[in-house]
């Protein structure tokens, strides 16, 4: 590549640069806006990722409150599937774990009045915060929804005819 030497400079500059020289500021500051105007955009339009809990049942007794996601239901046919969250007061120890939380997934037949649990994660604080104690997508057996229990208040919120 060619280049030529000018006494004012300082250092050389390609002869190949040398017209062009102004552009690259322009065409550098165009791109740098534009991808700020992209990532300010991204985060002014994004939703926050987090859960929207509602209160639904619990027990006094044992210092338990339920919540559920209710944007996490999907139904398909009779059956519905949805998020929940068993919230404690006090430290609860299963096989040697402690936790103050429980995060469940389940389905539930709208049909025949049951639901079985898909999945569930222990965690160590309350709300889902913390370390995960113990976590499993293991299906369970299909079991009746009650009434007067927790199962029954979720199964009709899940199986609810919005």
């Amino acid at each position: 590549m060619p280049f030529t030497l000018y006494s004012h400079r300082r250092s050389p500059v390609p002869v190949v640069l040398a017209g062009n020289i102004c552009l690259i500021p322009k065409r550098l500051m165009t791109y740098l806006l534009s991808v700020c105007l992209l990532l300010s955009l991204l985060v002014l339009s994004s939703v926050p990722a987090f859960a929207e809990w509602i209160l639904t049942s619990g027990d006094d007794e044992v210092g338990l409150k339920v919540y559920v996601d209710p944007e996490s239901i999907r139904r398909k046919g009779s059956l519905a599937k949805m998020w929940q969250l068993f919230d404690y007061k006090t430290v609860q120890t299963v096989a040697g774990d402690s936790f103050l939380s429980i995060k469940r997934y389940n389905e539930f037949d709208c049909l025949e009045v049951r639901t079985r649990m898909l999945a569930y994660t222990w965690f160590l604080g309350n709300m889902a915060t913390g370390k995960v104690v113990y976590s499993t997508p293991y299906e369970q057996q299909w079991e009746p929804a009650v009434p007067r229990t927790i199962n029954r208040a979720l199964w009709k919120v899940a199986c609810d005819k919005k």
